[in-house]
């Protein structure tokens, strides 16, 4: 309406601005004399003015009809389109300006006037595959969804532009959050062109997010073949993914082929702490474990984790507090200084009673970390030595305030999960879980870094003081009591 208002406006300035201009002419004195085979002419200023427009009409139309008298010529010379061509020339010429004109609009973030130009194009021209492309764009930038959708259609009729107009509507079709849909064309458009790496990575993300670790996996090998993914890359996110659907397989079954994934899983990534739990279990299961204890050490000289030792617990899971100090000495062995090593040195000693070699293998951890897991255990230790409830409760005191230490966060959006998933829970990210610190000591109860976690069977002795503590609030109590169990 404004713009319709605007034009109204301008024109009856353009037409105010002649009549003035009009008016002064015909005011002005003098004028022009042509003396032409001795003959004159005396012409008004308003009379030189239009003569000078009846010339440059008159030229360009002779231009024109020299043109039309050269495509009639070469016609009745045997080309039969050269008068079509005549015609076709002019037509393309504004059909092409106008695409031009809509590219740079789109270029500048103007939707409608892109939108506008694309109509003029399609006019003028006949290349569908240039202005339906030209419109949708347009159209999406003006946020007429459907307009869009609609070029995007008319772009499948075509197999020189098919993969296009599948891409727009799987783009549309992710943003209105339709995932089933939003798949099933990330599956044809990379039936189309599976070097494509835009749509082996929405592919890929679209699989994970649906579970579907098969496809996912035969995704990731397209990425390694067309060379959009490095081997190392592929070969971690290759274990990831058969990790997650030995994980399937067991929910299901829980029979031979799930263990023989997560041993694949294991072998694919040795430093994957998840997968060689899983490798480790099935090993177990199997009545092989020297199998399962090789596996866990080589995941805990990588990155020692506390699933790796309750999975290494497991193994022998009767044997006194004292043996077990014994056999886990093959595995403390590796990565002696790491905390992690220190914290499970000093929570198998408490299990056997030993509180003096406890505190020893804390070291300064309580001082350097001084997160829940270590000042709970430090409780732990003042409490088997027979210090005061006072010493106790300000151990604990100063456990609830802390940060839990490292727990699973993803390094694309520093979500933080209780357990290992092979997508982020939050941003959808495939293989962006790292067990580290979280930025902020952000505090939130872990299941696999509980604790005293379940290779400490005799602390249940010393659990009473978190009973008994004020200031140890129900769920601190309740983690305590769990992870004595």
């Amino acid at each position: 309406m404004l713009w319709s208002l605007i034009k109204i406006f301008l024109f009856f300035a353009l037409i105010a601005a002649a009549s003035f201009g009009a008016l002064e002419l015909l005011s002005m004195d003098g004028g022009m004399r042509i003396a032409i085979a001795g003959q004159e002419y005396s012409l008004t200023p308003l009379q030189v003015v239009i003569a000078l427009v009846m010339l440059v009409i008159a030229v360009w139309i002779f231009l024109k009809l020299m043109g039309f008298l050269l495509a009639t010529f070469r016609f009745l010379n045997g080309d039969e389109t050269a008068i079509s061509r005549y015609f076709d020339r002019n037509r393309e010429r504004k059909g092409f300006q106008a695409l031009a004109d809509g590219m740079l609009a789109l270029a500048s973030g103007e939707g409608r006037l892109a939108l506008a130009k694309a109509a003029r194009a399609d006019k003028y021209l006949d290349r569908p595959d240039l202005t339906n492309l030209l419109t949708a764009q347009a159209a999406e930038m003006a946020g007429d969804k459907g307009k869009a959708e609609e070029a995007y259609k008319r772009l499948l009729t075509e197999d020189r532009t098919r993969f296009v107009g599948v891409r727009g509507i799987m783009k549309q079709r992710l943003a209105a959050g339709e995932t089933d849909k939003a798949l099933a064309l990330a599956k044809t458009a990379f039936a189309l062109k599976p070097a494509h790496e835009e749509t082996q990575d929405t592919l890929l993300k679209l699989q994970a997010q649906e579970a579907d670790w098969k496809g996912a996996r035969e995704t990731l090998k397209a990425k390694l073949k067309h060379g959009s993914l490095p081997r190392d890359v592929h070969k971690r996110r290759d274990a990831v993914l058969a990790l997650s659907e030995a994980k399937d397989v067991l929910a299901e079954d829980g029979g031979i082929s799930a263990q023989e994934r997560a041993i694949e899983a294991n072998k694919l990534s040795p430093d994957l702490i998840p997968a060689a739990v899983m490798a480790a279990r099935s090993y177990i299961a199997q009545g092989k474990p020297k199998y399962a204890a090789r596996v866990i050490s080589k995941a805990w000289t990588a990155r020692p984790h506390p699933d790796l030792a309750g999975a290494f617990a497991e193994i022998v899971p009767d044997e006194t507090p004292e043996k077990r100090i014994k056999r886990f000495k093959a595995l403390t062995k590796y990565n002696p200084d790491n905390p992690e090593t220190k914290l499970l040195l000093a929570e198998l000693n408490i299990a056997a009673e030993n509180f003096p070699e406890a505190r020893r293998a804390l070291g300064d951890l309580v001082e350097t970390q001084g997160d829940a897991r270590a000042l709970t255990i430090m409780a732990a230790v003042e409490r088997g030595e027979g210090a005061s409830d006072t010493v106790v409760k300000g151990w604990l005191a100063r456990a609830l305030s802390a940060p839990r230490g490292p727990q699973w966060v993803c390094e694309n959006c520093q979500h933080i999960h209780g357990e290992w998933t092979p997508t982020c829970d939050n941003c959808n990210a495939l293989d962006t879980l790292a067990w580290k610190r979280p930025p902020q000591g952000e505090v939130q109860a872990l299941s696999s870094a509980a604790m005293l976690p379940l290779i400490v069977g005799a602390v249940e002795d010393h659990s009473d003081a978190i009973d008994d503590a004020d200031v140890v609030d129900a769920e601190l109590a309740d983690e305590g009591s769990e992870r004595s169990g």
